[in-house]
């Protein structure tokens, strides 16, 4: 898939605000997508993360395609700022200071792996995870990698986000994918 132009991405967080700022007021219809240029029409994966002073305030989002982009985009913006169960929903005099982050995703590919050891030497810094299991499944987006640098420590964090075990990545069950990320603020599009 293309990279986003910058007009594009320009869209998709005009989008994700319009959207919180019109939940606001009970209105939660997404954006009319055949106004749209046509890559924001296809299938895409998106996370919203809204931060406030710099701390999460929301991060909600999809690791697989199954609806247009803007539409995707649209709906995690409304479940980041009032659906993470980690936090109140948002209030209308928050608004102002949270800063928006769109991060769209590739399609995610199986990481093959033959135990931790082996795991732990091929993930990197810039690949987000997902971890899925029978019993659980987490993702960490690439941007985790900031707060947690060693890649045992982001495996184990993993793992303790699906509700698993460290040892779940011994289990011949277990299933690790990886994927990049196009994100970004309206900050990284200033000239």
């Amino acid at each position: 898939m293309k990279p986003l132009t910058r007009e594009e991405k320009k869209l998709l967080l005009d989008i994700a605000h319009s959207a919180i700022s019109r939940a606001f007021r009970g209105d939660l219809t997404p954006p009319d997508i055949s106004l749209l240029p046509p890559r924001l029409r296809e299938k895409g994966a998106s996370f919203v993360t809204l931060t406030k002073f710099g701390n999460l305030r929301g991060c909600i989002g999809s690791v697989e395609a199954h609806r247009p982009l803007a539409e995707d985009v649209h709906y995690n913006a409304i479940a980041a700022a009032f659906r993470d169960p980690r936090f109140p929903p948002l209030q209308p005099e928050e608004w102002p200071y949270v800063e928006v982050e769109v991060s769209v995703l590739s399609e995610p590919k199986i990481l093959p792996y033959e135990n931790f050891e082996d795991l732990v030497r091929k993930i990197s810094p810039g690949m987000g995870l997902i971890l899925e299991h029978p019993s659980g499944r987490a993702t960490f987006l690439p941007q985790v990698w900031e707060s947690i640098p060693d890649p045992v420590q982001f495996l184990v964090e993993l793992a303790r986000k699906a509700g698993l075990p460290p040892s779940v990545y011994e289990d011949p069950r277990t299933v690790v994918k990886y994927y990049t990320v196009d994100s970004f603020t309206y900050r990284d599009l200033e000239d």
